[in-house]
């Protein structure tokens, strides 16, 4: 496996084993490292940008007086760029920093960690493979998630080309922003596609995740033309694009442009999670004010866009872990 053809490199935020709630089965999840979009309620800000970062976690910190590793290591110490408050490391001035991760590696207390990590194909396909007995018996396999995937798409092919040497099912959790040419690069190499319908209204698309709809639409279109699996997932966010207008108009969407060519639709709650990664950033979490409404009141109100699907023959669903048809 270690030849030329697979030695290309892949930033990679993390590699979640033995999940079960993106595609059939035990899965090994692996998170490719930058995203285009920009989602107020990203619970993986850790994914946004494209490069390795440092995060802090102040309350972590045993104090630089005691320690004072991360500053005796930091080729930018001198300017600054660790700032130190209350006797601890409790952010980082970013523009300074040039992400080296000597600070990380130095830190005992994991106070300072790494996000990202620059990997082979063969690298991960050694954690991949540790579990092929738990695939085979549950029918699970590798999906590739992220930020987004179609932005290390050499990357993403050459893991995909080696899952299918061992015969493995492979799932590809996309945005589908991206270069429509693109997708015939990676979908013979890929078993089931997962993607996102956030809002049918491009201009509200566009105020809570940054980007316009149209091309996500169009790919998503594309994908049912090939005959793909497709898993259509709602990320049902209050005050966003939970009401029945908005579930109605995707669903006619599901019916007439992708003939309702669809496995699932997965309607999710919207749970505010991440908060602290990215604080670790430096981030301001974008709804950080949005009040929290009570579990009942969410459930209930998936419940009811859920039968709004059903009434036009898509075949929709509550949470992600219904089983596939």
């Amino acid at each position: 496996m270690k030849n030329s053809d697979v030695q290309i490199e892949g930033i990679i935020f993390n590699i979640q084993r033995y999940t079960i709630h993106d595609g059939p089965g035990i899965r090994t999840e692996v998170f490719f490292k930058g995203c285009p979009l920009h989602c107020k309620w990203c619970s993986n800000p850790e994914g946004i940008k494209g490069e390795i970062e440092v995060g802090v976690y102040s309350n972590r910190c045993i104090g630089v007086e005691k320690c004072g590793c991360c500053l005796a290591v930091c080729p930018q110490a001198k300017t600054g760029v660790l700032i130190v408050e209350d006797h601890k490391v409790a952010k980082i001035e970013r523009e300074k920093c040039s992400n080296c991760g000597k600070c990380a590696e130095a830190c005992p207390a994991n106070a300072l960690i790494t996000w990202g990590k620059r990997m082979f194909v063969h690298d991960v396909m050694k954690i991949i493979l540790a579990d092929r007995e738990f695939y085979r018996k549950s029918g699970g396999g590798v999906t590739l998630s992220g930020g987004e995937v179609f932005l290390q798409w050499k990357f993403a092919r050459k893991l995909l080309l080696e899952c299918k040497k061992y015969y493995l099912n492979t799932c590809l959790e996309s945005s589908l922003y991206c270069n429509s040419n693109l997708l015939e690069q990676l979908f013979p190499y890929v078993d089931l596609v997962i993607t996102d319908i956030k809002h049918m209204d491009s201009s509200l698309h566009k105020e809570f995740t940054g980007i316009g709809n149209e091309l996500i639409l169009r790919n998503i279109k594309r994908t049912a033309e090939l005959n793909m699996p497709l898993i259509i997932r709602i990320p049902v966010v209050p005050e966003h694009n939970n009401s029945v207008k908005n579930i109605r108009n995707t669903a006619e969407f599901i019916m007439t442009e992708l003939h309702n060519r669809v496995k699932q639709v997965q309607l999710l709650p919207y749970r505010q999670l991440g908060t602290e990664k990215y604080k670790s950033l430096g981030m301001d979490y974008p709804m950080e004010t949005f009040r929290q409404v009570e579990r009942s009141v969410w459930e209930e109100n998936i419940r009811t866009l859920v039968e709004v699907m059903k009434s036009y023959g898509v075949p929709a669903v509550a949470g992600t872990t219904s089983k596939l048809k």
